[in-house]
């Protein structure tokens, strides 16, 4: 399954005329890789994302999540959509205080009425994933900001979705934790077949992604190879996060 946006033109109003927050953008994702939509502030990165989460209907153009066009579906089938097909993970975690890690993520799929054995099953699989079995019974107030986005990415993917959106999600972290936690994206979306929306400001790890796509004032163009556009080396996970079992994993 991949994501599709065709030709999407988006406007808000401005006084008494429009301003255009996404001009004529297209961008097809395939399944497993991830793409990275870099550009400054104001840019139209977040309108992007709103538009590919179908939170926000275009004036024009068409999105396609997982083979299913969202143009002609209503409101309640979207919202249906989002939470069968649709991962997103947010800038802040915004995580539940009074929940352990481990209940993150047991309770997006108990919206979704799944028998608990098996919600509690897949959350450990998860947490696993992202190295924080260890970490299971703690609450937000006692994991560090990397494990807390650990956690964020482990809680969207509860629901096994076809497209994975991801905004800023090393802008409160450090360069090494960040560094980390991009790695960790890149390979789940690889193990898990996603096709996973990177939007960021920050070049300096852009090497995780398969294709690199700068917006400005609301256009999207190809930014070169992810090589070229991060300035180093072709994505490579580190050792570290390829084993969820590694202690080093549990301290990001």
């Amino acid at each position: 399954m991949s994501l599709q946006l065709d030709d999407i033109t988006l406007t808000y109003p401005d006084g008494d005329g429009r301003v255009t927050a996404l001009d004529r953008v297209t961008l097809h994702v395939p399944a497993g890789t991830v793409t990275a939509v870099v550009g400054p502030s104001g840019s139209g990165k977040s309108s992007l994302l709103a538009v590919a989460a179908t939170l926000v209907t275009p004036d024009s153009g068409t999105v396609t999540v997982g083979g299913t066009p969202t143009g002609s579906i209503g409101r309640a089938e979207r919202a249906e959509l989002r939470r069968r097909r649709l991962g997103i993970v947010f800038q802040q975690p915004n995580l539940l205080p009074s929940l352990t890690a481990l209940e993150q993520l047991q309770v997006m799929a108990h919206l979704d009425g799944h028998r608990p054995r098996e919600v509690r099953e897949r959350a450990e699989e998860l947490l696993a994933a992202v190295g924080l079995t260890d970490q299971a019974r703690r609450r937000p107030h006692q994991l560090s900001g990397g494990q807390r986005q650990r956690v964020n990415i482990a809680r969207a993917l509860m629901n096994e979705p076809s497209v994975l959106l991801v905004d800023e999600p090393t802008s409160a972290l450090d360069h090494e934790r960040g560094a980390a936690v991009l790695d960790l994206l890149a390979r789940l979306t690889r193990e898990r077949g996603t096709a996973t929306v990177l939007v960021t400001h920050d070049r300096a790890h852009l090497a995780v992604a398969d294709d690199v796509r700068e917006m400005v004032d609301g256009r999207l163009t190809a930014a070169g190879p992810a090589r070229d556009a991060a300035g180093g080396a072709p994505y490579a996970p580190t050792p570290e996060l390829d084993s969820a079992s590694d202690s080093s994993t549990a301290t990001c």
